[in-house]
């Protein structure tokens, strides 16, 4: 399996979903960086569920950094984080073993594993194991903003209902970073939410667009083919479960552009190379150029819904039916917003370490 993101600066996950332990190994990272609890803690905190809106399994995840680490500084070397598994309940999946649940990995890990994965919860696929991603990501996130880089996450759009466009990029994240509901507009929220619940009182689900915004990036990061900023981003994205697509800037919409229209034309602000517009979304050949780096990426659907769904035994290899349960999302896309904000903080980590070498980012 390879589940190791990164070339100078790695993150590595383990566990599943009901396993004793899930966590993250984070190697690369200079010494001397200052770990701050208190951030690590409150990012784990908006990604844990928020109400009705919500699945009713709530983990305390009680972390605990067992290498790498001393008097709240960095050593250089390898840092694991632990988060124990509590609010498991197994037996909710003991009659779907072999059982495939619409657009979930159960069949995809049958076919590569055989047999021998971990079915309980979706295993090492759920997306409880974000926590982990979360963990390892609020120590990155919080070294770039020492740095003075700073990421925000927002619900765009949930159940089609949109959220404002960025405005002023530094309040705004600075508000986002506060919000357990990360919307710019107040109302939005409220609109989201019934949607949601009305999703959830039919026994279905809802899915959403995130959008993200970093700020105080230099100019230069980046690699003009294979490792280039799109696609370290977009790597990592997609090893978020229920990421179905990424863009970036002004995105597909460019396509329906004309070149002068679409060109972010270039002028000189207070000794500063600035664009006017941004629809490259801060990147040019691969690499930065300055400007903020905007995308957006598409969270399908929690594929679990409480309705009767046609799909197959890989045992038997028959057709049933099939009407899950557990404790299920109606929505995941509030709670996705912090493991963007988390796996973005790693990428751009690894690609400044890349850049400039690790001891920078210290």
């Amino acid at each position: 399996m390879k589940n190791t993101f990164g070339n100078s600066i790695s993150v590595t996950l383990f566990g599943e979903s009901h396993g004793e332990y899930i966590g993250a190994t984070i190697d690369g990272l200079a010494s001397g960086i200052e770990i701050n609890h208190d951030y690590i803690a409150n990012m784990l905190t908006l990604r844990r569920p928020d109400g009705d809106i919500s699945t009713p399994r709530k983990e305390n995840d009680d972390y605990k950094i067992i290498s790498g680490v001393i008097e709240n500084k960095t050593t250089g070397t390898p840092i694991t984080v632990l988060i124990p598994n509590e609010n498991i309940k197994s037996g909710d999946y003991s009659q779907m073993k072999t059982v495939a649940r619409p657009s979930h990995a159960d069949y995809t890990a049958e076919c590569k594993y055989h047999g021998y994965q971990d079915s309980r919860g979706g295993g090492h696929f759920s997306g409880r194991i974000t926590a982990a991603l979360v963990a390892a990501g609020a120590i990155c996130k919080y070294a770039l903003e020492q740095k003075g880089i700073y990421i925000g996450t927002h619900v765009k759009k949930c159940a089609c209902v949109s959220d404002r466009e960025f405005d002023n990029l530094t309040e705004d994240i600075r508000a986002l970073n506060g919000k357990t509901f990360a919307v710019l507009d107040e109302k939005t929220e409220k609109t989201m939410k019934e949607a949601i619940l009305s999703a959830s009182a039919d026994g279905d689900s809802v899915g959403g667009v995130l959008e993200t915004a970093i700020i105080g990036m230099p100019e230069g990061v980046g690699e003009p083919w294979f490792d280039s900023v799109e696609g370290m981003i977009s790597h990592i994205m997609f090893s978020v479960p229920a990421v179905k697509g990424i863009e970036f800037g002004a995105g597909f919409a460019i396509s329906d552009m004309r070149g002068s229209v679409a060109n972010d034309q270039m002028y000189i602000e207070n000794g500063k190379v600035v664009t006017a517009t941004n629809n490259n979304g801060g990147i040019n050949g691969g690499i930065t150029n300055g400007m903020p780096i905007i995308f957006r990426t598409a969270i399908k659907p929690t594929p679990t819904i409480f309705k009767p769904q046609n799909t197959i035994d890989f045992k038997t290899m028959t057709e049933t039916v099939i009407t899950p349960t557990g404790r299920h999302d109606p929505a995941i896309v509030h709670r996705a917003r912090v493991v963007q904000d988390a796996a973005s903080a790693i990428a751009i980590c690894d690609m400044l370490a890349m850049r400039f070498g690790t001891d920078w980012i210290k």
